[in-house]
């Protein structure tokens, strides 16, 4: 499939086509930061595009395919520069008696043979009763435990399994008057928020060390699950499954803490366009690339209104006699 649209401005460029021939086109090293969500082989349909990952016909021929997207993406990444994806375990059905594939541990030994170093994984909790309502799951369900519960199962996790290009990265990601801003659902204490944007010694930088204890979880029990971008309007009759964008709450905290303003991040599966819009917002540049035309459609809806309101991290007032009071 050829690319049959493109919206290209000064922040960002998104195509509507496959990710392969979009990413074919960039050069080498010309991606500082990738966030992306591939398509769940097994799990979800979404669409009935030969060209489309989660229609392969079993995991095998998914992380065939799957391969060569993460090869590309090492090409494309500058050293010692950071990819994220995002996933989440397969179940083999939803009978009540089901198992559980590990997706981010193939994922992970995926990108070990194509190179990357794999460095961290991050669980993002769903509250229980929420997934068994949206995805109607037997072994969540309250009867299974009056019945039988060794059919019962968990509300997995969701996980940001991160990896690192080999090499020396020339341009460190620094953050010299700490972290300004914490996207997740906890209320930052009041007596922290003077020291926003502190010029002095970053160990009295009460505030950014509270954000980074956040961050620094193995778990984030903190993002805000309905946080997402408008998808309603993206889906289609008859060939979409499943739509749940990723939240942008995990999309902002992969751009600060892996990616400078007004550095490239790239997504290869973009969908309604989460990656591109938060990157858009936090004064980076994005590039996007997505197959299925309700998503695309709705992704240059969104990613124009992110234009809009463009927040950077050099907006940030810092420490002052002024700054103190707020």
């Amino acid at each position: 499939m050829a690319i049959t649209d493109m919206v290209l401005t000064d922040n960002y460029a998104i195509y509507h086509g496959d990710c392969m021939e979009v990413m074919a086109a960039l050069p080498d090293g010309a991606v500082d930061l990738s966030v992306y969500s591939p398509p769940f082989g097994g799990l979800f349909q979404y669409s009935s595009d030969e060209a489309d990952l989660s229609n392969c016909l079993d995991k095998d021929e998914f992380f065939e395919h799957y391969a060569f997207v993460v090869r590309e993406l090492f090409r494309l990444t500058k050293p010692g520069r950071m990819s994220a994806v995002h996933c989440a375990d397969i179940p083999s059905g939803n009978s009540g008696s089901d198992t559980l594939f590990d997706l981010a541990g193939a994922i992970i030994r995926l990108h070990e043979e194509e190179g990357w170093s794999y460095t961290a994984r991050y669980s993002v909790w769903k509250e229980p009763l929420g997934v068994r309502n949206r995805l109607m799951t037997k072994s969540l369900s309250h009867k299974s435990i009056t019945v039988d519960s060794t059919k019962c199962s968990v509300a997995s996790a969701d996980y940001l399994v991160m990896f690192r290009k080999p090499g020396v990265n020339e341009t460190p990601v620094t953050h010299p008057n700490g972290l300004l801003d914490y996207a997740g659902s906890r209320q930052i204490p009041r007596d922290l928020l003077h020291y926003r944007g502190w010029t002095g010694n970053q160990i009295e930088n009460r505030y950014s060390h509270w954000i980074w204890r956040q961050y620094a979880s193995a778990f984030w029990d903190d993002v805000r699950i309905d946080r997402v971008l408008p998808h309603r309007d993206a889906k289609d009759e008859g060939d979409e499954r499943h739509i749940h964008p990723l939240q942008l709450d995990v999309i902002d905290r992969a751009l600060v803490l892996w990616s400078n303003p007004g550095e490239t991040v790239f997504t290869p599966f973009m969908g309604i366009g989460s990656e591109v819009y938060a990157a858009v917002r936090a004064g980076r540049k994005g590039i996007g690339a997505e197959l299925k035309p309700a998503y695309y459609r709705q992704a240059v809806l969104n990613v124009a209104e992110a234009s809009q309101s463009r927040v950077t991290d050099n907006e940030a007032l810092p420490f002052t006699e002024e700054t103190a009071s707020v």
